[in-house]
């Protein structure tokens, strides 16, 4: 239980002080072990909860307060989806709406779904963010066989084939299968001449690998891109660096206003940045300056 003496404390010192004194004062909270998505467990560690909030642009106090609150509710087994969502809604009734926007960009990657299709749809955004020309669903012949490429990205004379493997939930993981039939593809199409020749193969996707697909891909000279694998090139920086927010991550459209857009291949928020385009969707005028305030806000649009 946080006393009233490290409350008191709590908002003179530094967030990085702030966290030291919640370790002092719950003595053993770095023991308490927390159920990941994928069912496996780790030490609750108070210092990834402050750094994640940081980076959506939480203020230190509000910072303080949901670290204050997750520590005195904080018990053996609580899943890392409990803490996010707590600290989601204390976000949103905190702060502005775009701050609870950046804090949930991986979970909104998992409302591009059901299907993959809006998935390889935000991929091409990445890439052009990026300096990339980007198509989707691209049908190329290899050597051997025909191959239906998810994302076929060009720039400065180097082609790259992207297989994206998409995952509703936050537990799935991509295995060495897909890292095997991902690599023969490409070596198929290393083959290839004219049009249909690829340079790389990627293999993409929303949430994490397995190690053996991280093994094989490096034996095999695979490029690999999770969520937050490799470090310093991961789809999490991409996002980041190239300024895409999906569109899902607004918090002022409604779940079907979401699946509208995305059906009609609106997969950005700074997509929405013309008022005809949200009325075009079925969003009501009264609510489209809060949501042209939040892409603008989020997305810099």
């Amino acid at each position: 239980m946080v006393t009233k003496l490290w409350e008191e404390e709590l908002f003179v010192h530094s967030v990085g002080e702030k966290i030291r004194i919640c370790a002092r004062y719950n003595r053993g909270v770095k023991n308490v072990l927390i159920t990941k998505a994928d069912g496996e467990q780790e030490p609750f560690d108070p210092v990834k909860l402050e750094h994640s909030l940081e980076h959506s642009g939480a203020s230190s106090t509000t910072r303080a307060k949901i670290a204050a609150r997750v520590l005195e509710e904080l018990k053996p087994g609580m899943t890392t989806e409990q803490i996010y969502r707590h600290a989601y809604h204390l976000l949103r009734t905190t702060e502005p709406h775009h701050v609870a926007a950046r804090y949930s960009v991986k979970r909104a990657l998992f409302e591009l779904g059901p299907s993959g299709f809006p998935f390889e749809q935000f991929l091409a955004e990445v890439m052009r963010a990026h300096g990339w020309s980007a198509r989707t669903g691209v049908a190329l012949s290899g050597r051997c066989a025909q191959h239906e490429v998810d994302v076929l990205a060009e720039k400065g004379g180097k082609r790259i084939g992207i297989e994206a493997k998409f995952h509703n939930e936050p537990g799935g993981k991509t295995d060495i299968k897909d890292a095997l039939y991902v690599h023969a593809r490409y070596e198929d199409l290393k083959l290839a001449h004219g049009q249909s020749h690829v340079d790389e193969g990627w293999l993409v996707t929303n949430t994490s690998f397995t190690s053996n697909a991280i093994r094989y891909s490096q034996c095999a000279n695979l490029t690999l891109m999770g969520w937050d694998y490799p470090q310093g090139r991961n789809l999490m920086q991409m996002i980041e660096e190239g300024g895409v927010h999906p569109l899902t991550c607004l918090t002022t459209l409604s779940e079907g206003e979401k699946h509208r857009l995305l059906e009609n291949r609106v997969v950005l928020c700074k997509h929405v940045s013309a008022p005809h385009v949200l009325q075009e969707y079925g969003v009501k005028p009264a609510r489209i300056p809060q949501v042209l305030e939040e892409a603008r806000q989020l997305c810099g649009v």
